[in-house]
């Protein structure tokens, strides 16, 4: 059984049901808000019953403000209020978390057993009434509107909510195998000891990737770092470089940015340099494009910050442009935008056709622009996401009569693999921001086990994607890569 946090989880049993023991063993210290703890906060000690409504006034405030701000939330009480189980399922639906309930069918005489080890032990007749009282609660509760109710046990798992639903998608995945192709997106070049190891990392990764089974690599096309992944100042090696580079020292894989921002370089020169880059890779170039949206390079590098409007007209230049570029003769091009007198190039490109993939997905312009001239859609998002942009997209196939099946789908997104649950929990702890919880971060960066990842894959495969590109966590290296080989042969 899975819990998905950030969620707000409400444990139920009697006093000696081992719901703190439980809570202790499956969440960290600040994540439990134990009304015991309170008591002895606000009392003499934890069994001071006088301090009771004191413990749980304060008990009730620290619960509102966690889950006010979306942080997981464990509520140890004997969960036995009717009312106070309300309270916390309204405040954690209006806060979109999920609620679970927790039940501990310990059996009595192992209740009473424990009670009676304890220096100050519950009165006896009280202990029954809470046992009593557990047996009627348990009846209530799978009509109070939780996400699951389920038993404690050791086999309960905690996951973030990227992995909501892998395990099931897991056994689909192995029960009826879906093909996925798989690229690797490199994003930080902060490698120890580096720029003078940069290029060493670089051969090492493309390598593994192209050994583990990779079909494509591909580089950010960006000036310098993107808010999302490091500071301004952290490395970022110009990417057509790049890619050349590690065409000498690749055979096989694909090489493209995701995505090449089109006001970024001379539109011609754009398609030269691609078209270069094709020959010297043997014909292994795709052209990555986007409108573009990082201003703070923009302004830094002095090309100005031009309108949505404009960044999309020049998209479509370039997509109508680079064709001829890369067909026969030197025909002119006049478009919105720009204009190209004589659109040649030689060497010609090696691929009859170099691929076009377009990064973005706005569904009123950028996917017709999609539908009308590109090879292949890059998205991101969940599965329900992804079924959406291709149902818009679909649409503006038949909108210009073009037959979506020639459109292929990928999929960006970040992966932080670990090999199972204590080696994830201690990734996620090494790299998050302090102000960030695990769970939050987790899921903002996909954060999960080999398995948990194969299920996640496998979902995206049934939403529609044909090729899923990593962008993994941190700095990478060859062993990250190689980690990945177990997912990518999965789906082989």
């Amino acid at each position: 059984m899975r819990i998905v946090v950030p969620s707000v989880i409400v444990l139920v049993g009697p006093s000696g049901s081992g719901k703190s023991t439980w809570a202790r063993r499956h969440f960290a210290a600040s994540e439990i808000v134990s009304s015991d703890r309170l008591r002895a906060a606000v009392g003499l000690d934890e069994y001071d019953q006088r301090a009771s409504p004191d413990a749980f006034a304060v008990l009730n405030d620290i619960v509102r403000r966690r889950i006010g701000r979306k942080l997981t939330t464990v509520i140890d009480t004997l969960g036995m209020n009717a009312a106070d189980r309300a309270t916390w399922i309204t405040l954690a639906n209006a806060a979109g978390l999920p609620t679970y309930a927790v039940t501990f069918s310990t059996e009595p005489k192992v209740c009473r057993a424990r009670n009676k080890q304890r220096s100050r032990p519950v009165p006896a007749k009280a202990l029954t009434a809470q046992i009593d009282k557990f047996a009627e609660t348990s009846g209530e509760l799978t009509t109070e509107g939780y996400a699951a109710v389920i038993e404690a046990s050791d086999e309960v798992r905690v996951v973030n909510r990227a992995m909501a639903g892998a395990a099931e998608a897991r056994d689909r995945q192995r029960a009826s195998p879906l093909r996925l192709d798989f690229g690797l997106q490199l994003a930080s070049f902060n490698f120890p000891g580096s720029p003078q190891t940069t290029a060493e990392h670089l051969v090492e990764i493309a390598q593994a990737a192209e050994e583990v089974g990779f079909s494509s690599l591909w580089v950010m096309d960006h000036f310098m770092q993107i808010p999302q992944v490091g500071p301004e100042w952290w490395d970022m090696p110009e990417a057509y470089t790049t890619l050349a580079y590690l065409a000498a020292a690749t055979r096989r894989i694909k090489l493209g940015t995701l995505v090449t921002g089109v006001g970024y370089r001379n539109p011609a020169l754009l398609g030269k340099m691609i078209a270069t880059l094709d020959v010297l890779s043997g014909g292994r170039a795709i052209a990555g494009l986007g409108a573009g949206w990082f201003e703070r390079e923009t302004v830094g590098y002095g090309y100005g910050v031009p309108t949505t409007k404009e960044r999309l007209d020049r998209l479509e230049d370039m997509l109508q442009m680079l064709p001829l570029l890369w067909g026969p003769g030197a025909p002119s091009f006049e478009g919105k935008t720009f204009s190209v007198p004589e659109a040649m190039c030689y060497p010609r490109p090696l691929q009859d056709h170099i691929p076009i993939l377009v990064g973005g997905g706005g569904e009123k312009r950028t996917l017709r622009l999609v539908a009308q001239y590109a090879d292949a859609a890059n998205f991101f998002g969940d599965a329900d996401a992804v079924r959406h942009k291709i149902a818009v997209l679909h649409e503006h196939c038949a909108a210009v009569g073009r037959d979506p099946a020639d459109i292929a789908i990928t999929h960006l997104a970040p992966a932080l693999m670990a090999t199972d649950q204590s080696d994830l929990e201690a990734r996620v702890a090494a790299i998050k921001p302090n102000n960030v919880s695990a769970a939050v971060f987790g899921a903002t960066v996909n954060a999960g086990a080999i398995d948990d990842h194969i299920g996640r894959f496998h979902t995206l495969g049934e939403a529609g994607v044909e090729t899923a590109i990593v962008s993994l966590v941190g700095v990478p290296a060859a062993s990250d890569v190689w980690r990945l080989a177990p997912i990518v042969d999965a789906f082989s």
